[in-house]
């Protein structure tokens, strides 16, 4: 049997075009995502980023995808202002949920103090660690 489609190997991914069509495939089966990126940063007094969270609300969720603290700034309530913030504002975009992953030698400790629960994890993700998805509702 022949085919006219081709695989091949691309040096530069096709986010746009493959994203854009799972992201019509979606709506049609689950409705408009409407999606809202959410993003805030602490700038130290030169201006250079010292931490942030990154996420996006869609279908009543927030999906907080990143979350830093630079080392200084640590245990001195710059991730829970953080946090507080980033589900604030995630709540009045409509979110009822978030989930994140986090990794074992990362935060899943400061994560728990603030209401959210292991529903599941990778074992050996990197070797000798765990890779740990946890949700809260908001």
């Amino acid at each position: 049997m022949e085919s006219n489609f081709v695989i091949t190997k691309l040096e530069s991914p096709a986010w746009g075009e493959i994203g854009g069509a799972l992201t019509e495939f979606n709506a049609q089966q689950a409705g408009d995502d409407e999606s809202k990126p959410l993003c805030y940063v602490i700038k130290d007094a030169d201006g250079s980023i010292a931490g942030g969270a990154i996420g996006v609300v869609y279908w009543d969720w927030l999906s907080l995808d990143l979350m830093w603290v630079r080392e200084d700034l640590r245990g001195q309530g710059f991730g829970s202002r953080l946090m507080a913030l980033i589900e604030e504002e995630a709540q009045r975009l409509g979110a009822r949920y978030v989930h994140l992953d986090t990794f074992s030698f990362q935060a899943p400790g400061f994560y728990e103090k603030h209401g959210y629960r292991i529903f599941g994890q990778l074992e050996e993700f990197p070797s000798g660690f765990q890779r740990v998805y946890m949700t809260k509702s908001l």
